[in-house]
């Protein structure tokens, strides 16, 4: 979806709870598609109030309001020919959400303090954790808004409905906080992994992050043990069932992930490697290692 979403001009909207990655997949989106080359722009919707939201979004002109003492350029006129993205539309206010539409209908765009309009090329990719559909029936969304920017959904699983990703991005926020620590910490024991693939992640993947760097800080050997994770993880109840085997290594997972992609793409490493997103030459690498030998359907 995503990098069907990339290849279009059609506003793109991106469901999910907090901490699942959707800013990533915005960005994700913008750099695999035809506007890479040009500016990305986000605005957090609920870190500015109803007055400073507007000349963020749209510029003022010197003397618009008290403290106007020069012309600014608002997000939308930095954002021509790139992406836009607004993040937690659902916070935004409803007089702002009329001028917005008539943006993404006319586009142009008004600075504050102007009647002079603008004219932009802007694609809008918006996110929200909130049902936004129940907002409209609540009345604190706007239908037709809402159908103006639903053209192109996406929407993100929490980490507890894919559970054999987490040791897959365990190990890559592993590797990262390795490259940053002075710390010569050399991996983590299959107990501790164990406890990391059965917690609920409520915070998601950045509750998980957080956790290694949490583990990175309190271990003081060679591995990260169950003992050097979170409280609430180490002595949490073990329920009997996980979505993905903990007794499976991480090497069994992603060999299992890898045959299933190839399974799905008829053996086109070049789109089994998008469905991993990883490269065509890590899918090589990897069938090297695991000797999978997988045909090429015709």
């Amino acid at each position: 979806m995503i990098t069907n979403a990339s290849e279009s001009d059609a506003p793109v909207i991106i469901f999910g709870e907090s901490g699942t990655g959707k800013e990533l997949i915005a960005r994700a989106i913008h750099k695999s598609g035809p506007r890479k080359n040009k500016p990305y722009v986000k605005v957090s919707c609920a870190a500015l109030n109803e007055s400073l939201l507007e000349s963020e979004l749209f510029g003022h002109v010197k003397g618009a309001y008290t403290g106007a003492f020069q012309s600014r350029t608002g997000r939308f006129e930095a954002a021509h020919e790139g992406d836009i993205f607004l993040d937690e539309i659902g916070d935004l206010p409803l007089s702002t959400q009329v001028k917005l539409l008539r943006v993404l209908e006319e586009k142009n765009i008004e600075r504050v303090g102007d009647h002079q309009p603008i004219r932009i090329d802007v694609r809008i990719i918006t996110a929200t954790n909130k049902d936004l559909k129940q907002l409209v029936d609540q009345g604190a969304f706007r239908e037709d808004f809402y159908y103006r920017i639903n053209v192109v959904p996406i929407w993100v699983p929490p980490l507890r409905e894919r559970t054999g990703d987490i040791p897959l991005l365990a190990e890559s926020f592993f590797q990262r906080i390795c490259l940053k620590s002075e710390k010569r910490i050399q991996g983590i024991t299959n107990e501790a992994l164990d406890l990391i693939i059965r917690y609920p992640w409520p915070g998601n993947v950045r509750e998980l992050k957080s956790t290694l760097e949490y583990a990175f800080v309190a271990c003081q050997g060679p591995m990260i043990g169950p003992e050097h994770l979170p409280p609430n993880i180490y002595h949490m109840e073990i329920p009997h069932e996980t979505g993905e085997p903990s007794s499976l290594g991480l090497e069994e997972i992603k060999k299992r992930r890898l045959i299933d992609a190839l399974q799905q793409s008829g053996g086109n490493q070049s789109q089994a490697s998008r469905m991993l997103g990883i490269s065509r030459t890590s899918v090589w690498n990897q069938m090297k290692r695991f000797n999978i030998k997988f045909k090429k359907s015709a």
